[in-house]
């Protein structure tokens, strides 16, 4: 797979979350698929989706800078969501957060087979301790 091959079934990945069409994960997931070191496979990925779509019902991934060499996507997600009550162990409770993920991915035969994640926990701390304006993170 070359890299616009790549890039382009990125964001269809991206566009398959974003409109919860779990039907269709596992045309973009491996079946061998782990997320920061623990195995999931595509039932376990999809149950930790649900679970995020779950507790952040107006979850939408965003993608903020793509960079592309195969087998290997690094992104940067931005997120603006408004978690129900605790999020990554904080007391978010209906506030509306922004913040970013910075996450890279392995593909194999065509499927994401590696997922390793870092979520800008700080900016969010930094939100709650502070009543500004979201967007400005």
């Amino acid at each position: 797979m070359n890299k616009s091959e790549l890039s382009n079934l990125y964001r269809d990945y991206i566009d398959c979350l974003n409109q919860q069409d779990w039907l269709s994960l596992g045309r973009f997931v491996h079946e061998e698929a782990t997320h920061n070191g623990v195995h999931l496979g595509v039932s376990g990925y999809q149950r930790m989706l649900e679970k995020d779509f779950s507790e952040i019902p107006d979850l939408s991934f965003n993608i903020e800078l793509l960079a592309c060499d195969p087998p290997y996507i690094a992104s940067r997600l931005r997120f603006n969501c408004t978690p129900r009550e605790k999020f990554l162990g904080l007391d978010v409770c209906g506030r509306r957060v922004s913040f970013t993920e910075n996450v890279f991915y392995e593909f194999r035969d065509g499927k994401i087979v590696q997922v390793w994640s870092v979520i800008d926990k700080a900016a969010i701390e930094a939100q709650l301790l502070s009543p500004g304006d979201p967007n400005q993170s």
